[in-house]
């Protein structure tokens, strides 16, 4: 409601929450479990999750043969009609005027993206980065960042989960840090996220995965490999005074060796 001059009051306390459905999923450079580079099927899967914002890891942008050198990043969110942040964590120039050689992490986005920077991530071998985002919400805003963190040591990890922490060191910052992050939730390198952040899927009332007739391993969120999944790397982590509605991992349809993991968040109006 507005007053009389035409000034939208501030969000007050009794405000209901805003509603946000996230996906992450690492892509696999759109490379299925049929070893065929299938951009149409991703897409599909990443319509089908009906999402607000999608979060993905292993995104190619002309990177070379295994992805048919095509711009991975753009053609999926013209696909979606979605907005697009970009990345990249390997950038490489490539002769004359072809474009840029990259790999990395991008966001899809129905939400205005406000922010978008990218923070590379310390450590050795295959070089890592997270991309931060803002997305405007009606009433509020939300920060998305999306990583992939290394497969080579758990050191290496807690160092780059120091500076994920380190991106929410304002107490006002309110948002999610999601993706491949190589560990179990529970993993000792995890710690300094654990100190501010919680696993939005065990915080979750409704939860369900892909386990079906396996029982004992029901709403156990297992996401890799995606045609038997028993670990649980992908993850999405919330701050304090997000809520969580559900979260379920979704079929994946062979698009990708990871399966995408889906979360409904309920994010305070007024932050």
């Amino acid at each position: 409601m507005t007053d009389p001059h035409g000034v939208k009051p501030a969000p007050g306390p009794d405000q209901p929450p805003i509603p946000v459905r996230l996906v992450t999923f690492n892509t696999h450079h759109g490379v299925g479990d049929d070893r065929r580079h299938d951009l149409p099927r991703l897409a599909k899967v990443l319509a089908a999750a009906e999402a607000d914002v999608i979060c993905l890891q292993e995104v190619d942008r002309h990177f070379g043969d295994r992805s048919e050198d095509v711009d991975q990043a753009l053609l999926l969110s013209r696909a979606l009609d979605m907005q697009l942040a970009w990345g990249p964590a390997i950038d490489q120039p490539r002769p004359g005027d072809q474009p840029r050689r990259q790999y990395g992490n991008a966001l899809l986005s129905r939400l205005p993206i406000l922010i978008s920077d990218v923070h590379p991530l310390p450590g050795s071998g295959e070089p890592r980065s997270a991309l931060r985002t803002l997305v405007e919400l009606d009433g509020g805003a939300l920060w998305v960042t999306t990583t992939h963190l290394t497969t080579r040591s758990a050191a290496e990890r807690a160092e780059q989960v120091a500076l994920l922490r380190g991106l929410y060191d304002d107490p006002m910052a309110t948002g999610v840090v999601v993706g491949d992050l190589n560990a179990a939730p529970d993993a000792p390198e995890l710690a300094a996220l654990r100190e501010g952040f919680s696993d939005a899927w065990e915080m979750a009332p409704d939860r369900d995965d892909q386990a079906r007739w396996r029982f004992w391993q029901r709403q156990e969120g297992l996401t890799h490999p995606a045609h038997a999944p028993h670990v649980r790397i992908d993850q999405v982590w919330v701050t304090r005074g997000i809520r969580v509605a559900g979260a379920r991992v979704l079929d994946g349809a062979g698009a990708s060796d990871h399966l995408p993991l889906a979360v409904d968040l309920l994010v305070p109006s007024g932050v």
